[in-house]
Formats: structure tokens, sequence, C-alpha cells
């Protein structure tokens, strides 16, 4: 069983960068895909970026080129960096497997970029 607890969330302005965290409760090895997932004011919750075990990684379209997810394994720590932040990616963002398990959902961490 894990625990997932995100920070690094903050009020950054356009064009700035952020990278997120999220500290696993064990041995993040053993999760084959492991993604971060946002939700924006109003809207529901997507996944935006995928981890596999092996190192891929794929993104939505609006993340591609601006964002890099990738596994801490040393710290058990997923993280994910972002990139030329817009208004468009405030939301609250949450980690969690690929399918996600609904019972490992977490508080998130909120990003806010203002213009």
């Amino acid at each position: 069983q894990g625990q997932l607890v995100e920070s690094g969330g903050g009020l950054v302005q356009v064009g700035g960068s952020l990278t997120l965290s999220c500290a696993v409760s064990g041995d993040i090895t053993r999760f084959d895909n492991m993604a971060w997932y946002r939700r924006p004011p109003g809207k529901q919750r997507d996944v935006i970026a995928i981890n596999s075990d092996r190192g891929v990684a794929n993104y939505v379209d609006s993340l591609k080129g601006r964002a890099t997810i990738f596994r801490d394994n040393a710290t058990n720590t997923l993280r994910l960096q972002m990139d030329s932040l817009k208004p468009e990616d405030t939301a609250v963002y949450y980690c969690n497997l690929f399918p996600p398990k609904i019972e490992w959902w977490g508080q998130g961490t909120q990003v806010t970029v203002s213009s």
C-alpha cells in the first residue's frame, strides 16, 4: 500500500517554472506507471503526464515541450517539472498510479499562474 503527498505548488507568473513533487510511501520502483493529474477550476480531473518504470513518458498535447515527468528512485519521489507556464495551467495537481487508485488520491497541490 502506498500514500502520496504532493508539494511544490504555488503562485507563479506567466512564463515561469515550477517543479512539483509527489512523495511516495514505499518503494516507487514497485509501480509500473505513475502519473500526474490536474483539476482546473470548475473542470474535471484529468491525467496530464504518465511515467513508466522504464522511463517512458507521455504528455497531453498542451504540455508537450513544456513539462518533464520523472522519478527520483533514491527518494521515492515522482516529480513534474513545468516551464513556460500559462494561465490555463492553473489547477490543483495530483499524483497517482495510472490507472489511478481511488483510495490513493491525496490533497493535491495548487498551482496558480498569474498573467
